[in-house]
């Protein structure tokens, strides 16, 4: 007895929906959050990178209010970080879901802000350099962390990715 596969099922699937005249929402799928960001040759200065801001509710509330107004992130990443804002839809690859425990875990504070800062090659994701200063970036970057469930360190970053030391993530990045 052979196993159910979805996969065995799609092209019927398909060939029902156009039948029956059914819309099928096609999404974009999220990129892997493992893999970097940043290019090969600026990996090693962003991963030096540490915020200069305290870990405040002060400050986090200011991120909240640049995340929702003046960085427009809400409008890809969405209201609650989940990468479903309002035009997430019209954009390949989706944008990050900041709720997904691996972005945290395999990210360092600095390559996050160096990609909001320059943009993310390959993707929708603009450079905000121009447009936030260095110090709003990094504000915005405290909000962000309010979307980790508790995963990496608070304030990530001082010693490699944000779940550990440098070994546990190039184990992991080698796996397909």
């Amino acid at each position: 007895m052979s196993s159910f596969k979805i996969d065995d099922m799609l092209p019927w699937l398909i060939v029902m929906a156009v039948v029956l005249g059914v819309t099928i929402p096609v999404l974009a799928a999220e990129r892997h959050p493992m893999p970097p960001r940043v290019p090969d040759d600026k990996l090693a200065e962003a991963r030096a990178l540490t915020s200069p801001l305290p870990d405040s509710p002060d400050v986090t509330e200011k991120g909240k209010v640049l995340y929702e107004g003046k960085g427009g992130c809400v409008n890809c990443h969405g209201k609650e970080g989940r990468g479903d804002g309002p035009v997430a839809g019209e954009l390949n690859p989706s944008p990050r879901n900041f709720h997904h425990h691996g972005f945290w875990r395999h990210r360092t504070e600095g390559e996050i802000f160096w990609v909001i800062k320059n943009g993310s090659p390959g993707t929708a994701m603009i450079g905000f350099n121009g447009q936030l200063t260095d110090e709003e970036i990094w504000t915005v970057m405290r909000y962000l962390r309010t979307f980790s469930g508790g995963h990496g360190p608070r304030g990530g970053g001082r010693r490699g990715p944000m779940g550990g030391g440098d070994e546990c993530c190039a184990q992991q990045e080698q796996t397909p």
